[in-house]
């Protein structure tokens, strides 16, 4: 995803997506890879473990944490209609309305987070 949002962002064309107030779940790619080595290699390990970070975050949050971390204004505002039009409507749901997702089994295991601040995350990917 941070692919795809990269240029928008580096021109300054970036931030939150309708009122940026839903929940956006995310997970960086070191804790993603730590997460599933984590798995396979402990057999203690049962049921689902929701691959998210610990700590959500709303798209506003993580426009300006991106921004931020470009060292780039990210503010204005993209319309959800925009998506309506890009994606379809079902598909556009999930980046307008978003979902708070809380990885309780993935913590009660043991796993241990390497980023979970949104702000670190985004410096990290971008330094």
């Amino acid at each position: 995803m941070i692919k795809q949002l990269y240029l928008p962002f580096y021109l300054g064309l970036g931030g939150p997506i309708g009122t940026g107030n839903q929940y956006m779940p995310w997970i960086h790619i070191d804790d993603l890879t730590s997460l599933i080595v984590y798995a396979i290699e402990n057999p203690k390990v049962e049921g689902v473990l929701n691959g998210v970070a610990p700590v959500p975050c709303t798209n506003k949050e993580f426009s300006l944490a991106f921004g931020k971390a470009l060292h780039r204004p990210a503010f204005i505002p993209i319309p959800s209609i925009v998506f309506d039009i890009l994606l379809n409507k079902e598909r556009a749901i999930m980046v307008t309305e978003g979902q708070k997702v809380i990885p309780k089994n993935t913590l009660s295991s043991g796993f241990k987070y390497k980023y979970q601040n949104i702000e670190v995350a985004c410096k990290s990917l971008v330094a």
